[in-house]
């Protein structure tokens, strides 16, 4: 059952029923016809289909933005934000498009050879929660693009995004069988995996989500791109200007309600700036990451995207504390109707803690102390996840020294998180596999064909 409940009111607006298996089917077949005349497209047609579906974005973003808030409590303005990302994706990929497909020469020995790049197929989309527009764009933009079709399974409470999305699609020009929204369940994952037409699938989600969509792509031979969780370190070096960064860090950490996967959710200070970071930042979150309407423009802090995600967020707090963590503000569930948490820092967290080695994907900030240098890279590398990591200082080339040593997919020096379409974005270790956005996020569902001259 696909249901909006809006988490600011705990108000249920609307239920739909899961696809059948026959609909299932039948959407199978609409994306397969879709792909055998999508891909004899001229890549020029399709780069400037995805141009106008950036246009239909743009000219859409206060209603795209309203529907974030009342599907999972994004504020406003940050809904209104990721519409701008998610426009700048298909304009990368459309204005991009003729230089990342051009064929590659190859020198060879006794002689030469080219690669094509050319699409695989219908793919599957498993799209989550927290950033309803966004993630569909930097899987969709750049395949719609090489020439494959696409079958979207969105997040069971983010209906009404996945329909408006596949509208401005369809109003763009991408053929309806080019592109096909799905309202299948979990359990519905496997069978449209083992269909021999579906070529791949992306999943951004949970680390448990991603273990099985990957079991059951290994066990079909499908290619996986996983972007899963991340519970990325933080690492203040030095600083010239203290107020600044904590600013700058904490509101990284807090956009978005916490929930996004490559925030700043371990932050390591070394020891001489350690106490006056620790005293600023409590100060700063508790004064300004206070709870509010997330339809309101002056609201810092949205509640989370259900009441479920709020007590999982309180529950870990609670059990930190019990474990011996040190709470310096906020833990609490607020009480009321909303699924909201308070804005939370917490400190002397201990490997033997569970909350030391868990993803919170909630307003919530660990603070470490390193002594040194080497230190603080041994904790932030003491983690399963590897996704996006940052490091903070005046040093240009310490920052790149540090950033060098960490295990991650991305680092960031003197910013955080964020991402950019530009850019490849994804992870290691238990972060998942695979790259998007950027050239490498076109070539994960690509057939790189080698052609012997």
């Amino acid at each position: 059952m696909y249901t909006v409940t809006n988490p600011a009111t705990g108000e249920l607006v609307e239920k739909i029923e899961n696809a059948t298996e026959e609909e299932i089917r039948e959407a199978i077949d609409r994306v397969h016809r879709g792909y055998l005349s999508w891909r004899r497209r001229p890549v020029a047609e399709r780069a400037a289909i995805v141009s106008r579906a950036a246009d239909l974005f743009a000219a859409r973003a206060d209603e795209l933005a309203a529907t974030m808030t009342q599907e999972m409590g994004k504020r406003i303005n940050e809904g209104r934000g990721e519409i701008g990302v998610v426009v700048d994706i298909f304009r990368y990929y459309a204005g991009n498009a003729a230089a990342l497909l051009a064929d590659e020469p190859l020198e060879i020995s006794g002689g030469g050879a080219v690669i094509t790049k050319n699409p695989i197929g219908p793919l599957l989309g498993i799209m989550p929660w927290n950033f309803p527009c966004y993630q569909v764009a930097r899987f969709v933009a750049p395949n719609l693009v090489l020439g494959n079709t696409i079958l979207l399974k969105h997040a069971s409470i983010c209906p009404r995004s996945a329909v408006a999305i596949e509208r401005i699609l369809h109003e763009a020009g991408v053929p309806e069988d080019a592109y096909v929204n799905i309202f299948a369940s979990s359990a519905q994952i496997p069978s449209m995996l083992a269909d021999p037409r579906i070529q791949g699938v992306s999943l951004t989600g949970s680390e448990r989500a991603g273990i099985s969509v990957a079991a059951e792509a290994g066990k079909n031979l499908k290619k996986a791109v996983l972007e899963l969780g991340g519970s990325d370190p933080l690492i203040v070096l030095d600083t010239d200007d203290l107020e600044q960064t904590v600013k700058a860090t904490a509101t990284a950490r807090m956009r978005n309600c916490g929930q996004s996967c490559n925030a700043p959710k371990r932050m390591i200070v070394l020891a001489d700036v350690y106490e006056e970071f620790v005293e600023r930042l409590t100060r700063y979150v508790a004064e300004t990451f206070v709870p509010g309407d997330p339809a309101d423009p002056a609201t810092k802090l949205p509640p989370l995207a259900s009441a479920a995600a709020a007590d999982e967020v309180a529950g870990q707090i609670e059990k930190a504390v019990r474990q011996g963590a040190t709470l310096r503000t906020g833990g609490r569930r607020v009480d009321g109707p909303g699924a909201y948490v308070e804005a939370t820092v917490l400190t002397d967290v201990t490997p033997d803690m569970d909350v030391y080695y868990e993803e919170v994907f909630g307003p919530v900030v660990l603070v470490f102390r390193a002594e040194t240098e080497q230190e603080a890279i041994a904790i932030a590398n003491d983690s399963p996840f590897g996704l996006g990591a940052s490091v903070w200082g005046t040093d240009p080339d310490r920052l790149r020294r540090v950033a060098g040593q960490i295990e991650s997919g991305m680092v960031y020096l003197n910013s955080a998180g964020g991402s950019q379409a530009d850019l490849p974005f994804g992870g290691i270790k238990r972060s998942g596999m695979g790259r998007e956005l950027g050239p490498a996020g076109i070539e994960e569902f690509m057939n790189k064909k080698s052609i012997r001259l």
